[in-house]
Order: C-alpha cells, then structure tokens, then sequence
C-alpha cells in the first residue's frame, strides 16, 4: 500500500472519530428543548457531555490538519469552495462552545437568569444543529462531485451545494446525531429522564433508518463498489439492531452499535470517493485523486511516523478520560441553588 493510501485511510478515520464523539455531543445539545423541562433537568444534559465535548471537538482539528499535510490540493480547493458552509460551521461551534462556558455566569452581572440561561440554550441547540446538518451536505456533494475547473477550483456557489443529494445527506448526519445523543443521554443519565430520552430515541431513530437507508442506497448505485456495499449493509443491520437494543433497554450494547453504524456509513461514503478526493462534476479529468493531490513521499513518510506515535497516544489519553467521567449524571447529582 503507497503512503498516499494509508493517509486517505488516516484522514478517513479522523474524520469517522470526529463524527462518532462530537455526533453525540450534537445530538445531546439539539435534546435540550425536547428532554429539558426545566433548568435542571437542562443542566443534566449539559454536565452529561461537559468534560468531554471540547476534547471531542478537537479531532476535527486535527482531521483539518492532517488533510492539509497530507493533501494540500485537496485542502486548498475544498476549503476555499465550501468556504461558507465551514465558515458556518466554525462560527456554530464557537457560538456552542461560548454557551457552554458562559450559561452559568449571568448571576455575576446581574442579568435575569431564566432569560440569560434561554438565550444561551438556544446558541447551543443552534450550535448542534447546524454543523450535524452542514457536515452532512459537505461529504455529500464531496462523494457526488462539484463543479471544478482545470485548477482544481470550485466554480459553484452555496446554492450549488443545496442539491437533492447534498440536503439528503445533511438531513441523515442531523438525525443520525441526534438519535446518538439521545442513546447517550440514556447511558449516561438516571431517572425519568433517561426513560425520556430512550422513547425520544426510537421515534427519531425510525426518522433516521429511512433517511439513511434512501441516502446509502442512492449513493451505493451512483458509486457501487464491493466495499461499498459491504459497510452499506453493514451500516443498516448495526443501525437497526442499535433501535432494537434501545428498546430493550440494553443502552450500552445499543450506543456501541450507534458507533458501528456511524463508522461504516462515513466508511463506505470513503469507499464511493476512493481513489478520488475531489471529483469534478465539470470533467472527470479535473477530479482531484490521491495521486494529483497529495504531499511529496518524503513529507509523507514523515506523517507517517509521527501518526504511528501520536494516534495510539491520543486514544489512550481519551479512553482514560472517558473512563474517569464515567459515572451517571441525574437530578441528584446538580446541587440546588448553584449555577
């Protein structure tokens, strides 16, 4: 396997890792109206994610880097194209990030704390919903191609990323985080919420199975590959199974098939691109591929051998933390009178 491979593999699980931990960070912040009936009950969702989402957030960081390491063509054409959805999609997850940190705090001003915390509730359901819907339309026209030029550059516009295909997939990764986080609320949290959270994630989850399944069935006949169709079916039995579980109570084994789900449908949106990065929709010869868009052998070579230290590092260092934050969070748990 050539070093160009292996790193559209590395950047293809950065990208999956990204969308398994912050997919249920969005998903645990679009549940607020809906599971949050009051101030405590919304505090328990927020301290169910709150010493993890920033450490989530950061393998898209990372995912960014890589790719414009390992492939700079690629970078510069799909950042300068999508240069408005990810704009978007940075300002959403400052504004939930700012949420986040300043929700508690309008008692030290003196600000009306029931209009102070409502506001800062919706920049975190806005700062969910957004990206789980942009990252979606992004891979999706990605897999689909879009319009490029001989340079390699996107001639289209916003609107030309709101296609059929493009807004199918934004609605997909929507759900699909959201039916996530709801099964994280359930694994995470105790009492009624949690019973909540559970009915919630049947009823969105039968939303997402049909979305998924039309979405993964449109891009397996556009894109057919064995692979392809493998982690397609793959996709829709953990996906199906991960419901079932659900509803049987088993919140553990259901979260885990979530993850299995989300791994093998971003992995066979992979497997239609490959051996493209960046098709044209214009001329397939003014397609991006790992070949036209890649780093020199030697830059390559180099990556390699820091990703071979760094990665398992960084797994280890997040499983320990997950571990350590492992306990329930309910009502109980939130001291009445704080903040």
């Amino acid at each position: 396997m050539q070093l160009n491979e292996i790193w559209f593999l590395i950047v293809g699980f950065l990208f999956i890792g990204y969308f398994v931990l912050d997919g249920f960070d969005f998903g645990v912040g679009m549940a607020l109206p809906f599971l949050g009936k009051d101030d405590t009950d919304r505090r328990v969702l927020i301290n169910a994610i709150g010493p993890v989402w920033d450490l989530n957030e950061t393998w898209v960081i990372v995912a960014g880097a890589s790719l414009f390491a390992a492939f700079p063509e690629w970078y510069a054409s799909l950042f300068s194209g999508f240069y408005l959805p990810l704009l978007l999609i940075l300002a959403a997850l400052i504004m939930r990030g700012v949420a986040f940190e300043y929700r508690g705090k309008g008692h030290t001003i003196g600000a009306d704390e029931k209009k102070w915390k409502s506001r800062f509730d919706l920049m975190i359901v806005v700062g969910s919903a957004l990206p789980a819907l942009l990252w979606g339309v992004a891979f999706a026209n990605i897999v689909q191609g879009v319009p490029l030029n001989k340079e390699h550059v996107y001639t289209g516009t916003l609107f030309t990323l709101l296609n059929p295909y493009g807004l199918l997939g934004g609605l997909v990764t929507l759900t699909l985080f959201f039916t996530h986080g709801l099964i994280f609320i359930t694994l995470k949290t105790d009492g009624d919420i949690k019973d909540r959270a559970r009915a919630l994630a049947t009823k969105v989850g039968v939303i997402t199975t049909v979305l998924a399944a039309v979405f993964l069935v449109w891009t397996l006949i556009a894109h057919f590959s064995v692979l392809g169709f493998i982690l397609t079916a793959l996709a829709a039995l953990s996906l199906i199974a991960a419901l079932l579980a659900n509803h049987l109570k088993r919140e553990g084994i259901s979260f885990s098939l979530l993850v299995v789900t989300i791994i093998t449908a971003v992995g066979s949106l992979f497997a239609a691109l490959f051996p493209n990065v960046f098709p044209s929709s214009t001329n397939p010869a003014f397609s991006l591929t790992i070949d036209n868009a890649s780093s020199s052998e030697y830059t390559l070579t180099v990556m390699t051998w820091v990703a071979v230290v760094m990665i398992p590092l960084v797994l280890i260092y997040q499983g320990w933390t997950y571990w350590v934050f492992r306990k329930r969070v309910s009502r109980k748990s939130i001291p009445a009178g704080s903040h």
